[in-house]
């Protein structure tokens, strides 16, 4: 029998996440997923009104795929999904995988060509029919051992996360969110990093669960070609099945021009992938309350309490800045004091110190205050 709270997390997803109403068709995906899990969003998605199509996979499958794919079959592949992609107003994906080595044996070159040419449709579509969507992680013992915590417990931890009071955090959220659109300049300082930019003129978007789950941050876009200094990532991430650590960049311009990893080749073949991918996207805060230490998964990483995150190629469409890529990298440093403090300033006004807000408008987002 489904858990309680599995079946209010289903629920949240259809109905506040991504809102379905009367007649929406809705996609859901479920890679490595429990069914039963899978069964209770359809459920709600009828109780809503709305009509999901329902794509299962499996990580060990789609390995053994994609060894063998070459660019007219991508091509071919992408052609036939745009015609569901095409007709859909809601997207909910699960995202099951046990295993952050998956993936690892896919040639590089594939794996450019689906950015390329599959994700870039898809996400093109997505943003111009402005289609509803919501990610979510669901939990496994991988994710469970890179957080050191038994399955049970991890699970335990991941409802309250997951469940957690959303429209407060998103009241929370608006004082930063004004803050950061009426700033200019925005200055970080920390160990091994350096970095100036502009965020001047740029949309500030809070997330609170309606896009991820688990979700706490509010993002923006830096003036594309502000960014000067250098920069250091203190938490490690995972791309084509390696784990990617120390990631360092010195950055002139808004380009990348050196980078430092202990997986140098597979970073730099990121970097390479287009024009756009040596250039950043997205500049955002973590504020999750409940998210306090890396697990080696970008989507609860990014909302670590305390810490910022900058993306590597593509712009959101909520906050463009007209940087485009077939990729869209996310990499997280966390300023408290465990990880080495840091400062973030916003117009020479010192706003976050080792990972606490210190202006009066923003200490309802530190983590004693959103719990």
């Amino acid at each position: 029998m489904l858990d309680n709270r599995l079946k209010l997390l289903a629920k949240s997803l259809v109905n506040y996440s991504t809102k379905v109403k009367k007649g929406d068709k809705c996609l859901v995906t479920a890679l490595d997923t429990p069914p039963e899990f899978v069964a209770a969003i359809v459920e709600e998605i009828w109780a809503a009104g709305g009509k999901p199509f329902v794509r299962i996979s499996s990580s060990k499958i789609n390995e053994h795929m994609s060894k063998h794919y070459d660019e007219d079959y991508i091509k071919e592949m992408t052609e036939l999904n745009e015609q569901l992609w095409k007709k859909i107003q809601v997207y909910i994906s699960i995202d099951g995988s046990d295993n952050a080595y998956n993936g690892k044996d896919i040639p590089a070159k594939t794996k450019q060509l689906m950015a390329q040419i599959s994700n870039k449709k898809f996400h093109e579509i997505i943003d111009n029919n402005k289609v509803r969507w919501v990610i979510l992680e669901y939990p496994n013992a991988t994710l469970a051992q890179n957080a050191k915590m038994s399955t049970e417990e991890f699970e335990d931890f991941f409802l309250q996360v997951c469940n957690t009071d959303y429209a407060k955090m998103n009241k929370a959220m608006q004082a930063l969110k004004a803050i950061m659109e009426k700033t200019d300049k925005v200055h970080i300082k920390s160990p091994n990093t350096d970095l100036t930019f502009s965020i001047k003129g740029q949309t500030a978007v809070p997330c609170a669960g309606e896009y991820n789950i688990p979700d706490g941050e509010v993002f923006t876009s830096p003036v594309k070609n502000s960014i000067n200094g250098f920069v250091q990532f203190n938490v490690p991430c995972s791309a084509s099945g390696k784990v990617l650590e120390n990631i360092k960049f010195e950055i002139k311009d808004g380009k990348i021009i050196n980078s430092e990893c202990s997986e140098k080749e597979t970073l730099d073949h990121l970097l390479d992938t287009d024009e756009g991918s040596r250039y950043f996207g997205e500049f955002a805060l973590g504020v999750n309350p409940y998210v306090k230490q890396p697990m080696l998964d970008t989507l609860w990483d990014e909302k670590i309490s305390g810490s910022f995150h900058m993306a590597f190629g593509m712009c959101l469409p909520e906050a463009p800045n007209g940087n485009a890529s077939a990729v869209h990298y996310d990499l997280v440093q966390i300023q408290t004091p465990e990880y080495g403090g840091g400062e973030i300033w916003f117009d020479d006004v010192l706003i976050r110190k080792d990972g606490k807000f210190v202006i009066p408008e923003l200490l309802p987002l530190n983590p004693e205050n959103l719990k």
